[in-house]
């Protein structure tokens, strides 16, 4: 009996590693038996719960699953609790693995279907969320990318609710891109499409970077030497055929007064001036001197000269250097253009020499409200 109580104490104590050794016979015997058997099935339970307990929690190792024979009852009951905890975690975490495997590889199309329950099933709610967002993303940049960059459709923006994090970030860094393209190219295609309508006033004022800024300025350089090139061309057609009328208006012209008259309006009409006198050089004078000849819209005062000598104001002036003088924002006092219905002062006035082999023959001056 004391062989017995010690061994029970030492169970009692968790200390599985004594038996009842002592010859005994009739009852005591089987009491001995019934003690040293189940003392083997608690070694055998203890070690394989260990087991389980150890590979599953601490090695990682799943699918493992407690074997004790000939165990019942409560004794059974806990190794089939145990086994269906193993089971349970090796279920929930291959199925955690393949899902979470399958979307680091790009397949963002399964999702987790373990029954759980607890924490386990906040993370598995928590890992299904963030495939449906990884998915949305997915959708949204792809579809903003084939729009923009395969498929030439602008202005696409891509649209995660929430997102946050590095996914908010990136989302609004492709929408950056996709703004910025569809700014630049649009602002390109504006302005190119201004050009072929022969608008040649636009340049291309987007923001842009790199390639993209190249690209643009050589646009931009494009229509600035177009815009120069027509504006010669305009003028040497303006010249052209401005040098071809006076020509012809010139020819078996004689009478002098006439033509004078004549080119004074023509000349006004074609530089819109209100305002024209023409003086006449007279070589024969002594110093040679310029006289009022013919005018155009012009109103004789007492106050203004009929003739001035080579070098005296501003018309002999020109006369002696040879070069036309302009002058802008002329005083009020200096000349008005009369109609009859009032009076207005010019703001700009031109004078230049009429040269024939680099000599003086004649001086225009010409006076407008509007610039030369």
């Amino acid at each position: 009996v004391r062989n017995i109580a010690e061994v029970t104490k030492a169970v009692a104590s968790g200390d599985l590693s004594k038996t009842v050794a002592i010859d005994v016979k009739g009852e005591i015997l089987d009491l001995k038996n019934t003690i040293n058997t189940m003392v083997e099935q608690l070694n055998s339970f203890a070690y394989e719960v260990t087991r389980v307990a150890r590979e599953v929690g601490t090695e990682g190792k799943l699918g493992g699953q407690a074997e004790v024979k000939g165990v019942g009852g409560t004794w059974k009951d806990l190794t089939d609790s145990v086994n269906m905890m193993a089971s349970n975690l090796t279920s929930q975490v291959r199925g955690i693995a393949k899902v979470v495997t399958a979307v680091a590889t790009g397949n963002l199309k399964q999702k987790l279907t373990i029954i759980s329950r607890g924490e386990v099933a906040e993370l598995i709610d928590t890992i299904n969320e963030m495939i449906d967002t990884l998915a949305l993303f997915a959708d949204q940049v792809t579809t903003v990318a084939r729009e923009v960059g395969v498929e030439g459709r602008l202005g696409g923006q891509a649209v995660v609710p929430g997102a946050s994090g590095i996914w908010k970030n990136l989302t609004e860094n492709v929408n950056q891109l996709a703004q910025n393209l569809t700014t630049q190219v649009r602002s390109i295609s504006e302005v190119a499409s201004a050009v072929t309508k022969g608008d040649l006033t636009r340049n291309i004022g987007v923001e842009a970077k790199g390639e993209v800024e190249s690209l643009k300025d050589t646009i931009n350089q494009m229509i600035a030497n177009l815009r120069e090139t027509t504006f010669v061309n305009e003028e040497q057609d303006w010249l052209k055929s401005n040098l071809a009328t006076f020509t012809q208006m010139l020819q078996g012209q004689r009478d002098l007064t006439t033509l004078t008259k004549r080119i004074l309006s023509e000349l006004s009409n074609v530089v819109t001036a209100h305002y024209g006198v023409f003086y006449l050089l007279k070589p024969q004078e002594e110093g040679g001197k310029l006289n009022l000849f013919a005018s155009y819209g012009f109103r004789s005062e007492k106050n203004i000269p009929q003739e001035f000598a080579i070098g005296e104001s501003l018309v002999g002036q020109v006369a002696y250097e040879k070069e036309k003088i302009i002058l802008n924002n002329i005083p009020g006092s200096y000349i008005k253009v009369s109609s009859g219905l009032g009076k207005a002062r010019p703001s700009n006035l031109v004078i230049l020499p009429v040269l024939f082999e680099n000599k003086v023959k004649a001086v225009i001056e010409l006076a407008s409200m509007e610039s030369f």
